[in-house]
């Protein structure tokens, strides 16, 4: 496995903690949207002394391939993080499964970037990780999420009640599962122009 990727347009990379600043700034920026959907966070997760050492975590279990946390940048403009793809919690053996976890800066919404990087993820796992499945939660009501993950050949498994403390609340979370022999993907990207069997 490698620390990047690249597709038509973007590259995905695990960063090492020399990226804090830039990892700090993403969230700065879309930290009101972010954290409507994710747990609370302790008041240092913003500071880059903080995200050094998370780095430090990701780029460890990465190497591991424990779990990968990929950051997105334009190829054009590899100096800006646009949001973050990580596949979390994997399990070998018997299970061979992972979570997928994804949050794009806001003003570049619309553009694709979120599939296409998740896409170019989700043969990493497959195809070098050897995994069987991947499963995502989303929170009900989340709309744009749902329809990513239905146009990536997830499907919709059940009901996940109270799976996930929120903001004071228990909060049910909808489950959507893509199985490695789903031929259901279609890339986009100059990665594959055939119809994926991930």
């Amino acid at each position: 496995m490698k620390m990047t990727y690249q597709t038509e347009r973007l590259e995905l990379k695990i960063l090492d903690d020399t990226a804090c600043a830039r990892v700090l700034q993403f969230y700065l920026d879309n930290r009101e949207m972010i954290e409507q959907y994710e747990t609370d966070r302790p008041p240092q997760f913003y500071t880059e002394k903080f995200q050094k050492m998370l780095l430090q975590g990701e780029y460890n279990l990465a190497v591991k391939q424990k779990s990968l946390r990929f950051w997105v940048q334009e190829r054009e403009r590899p100096e800006q993080v646009i949001g973050t793809v990580s596949f979390h919690n994997i399990k070998y053996g018997f299970f061979q499964c992972c979570e997928l976890g994804y949050k794009f800066d806001r003003r570049f919404w619309g553009r694709g970037y979120a599939r296409e990087s998740i896409l170019r993820g989700i043969q990493v796992v497959f195809e070098e990780l050897k995994l069987h499945r991947i499963e995502a939660c989303v929170l009900p009501g989340n709309t744009a999420s749902r329809k990513l993950l239905l146009n990536l050949g997830f499907e919709f498994e059940g009901i996940k009640k109270q799976s996930v403390m929120l903001h004071g609340k228990w909060r049910d979370h909808e489950l959507y599962a893509l199985l490695s022999e789903e031929p259901s993907i279609r890339s986009d990207s100059d990665t594959s122009s055939r119809i994926l069997r991930c």
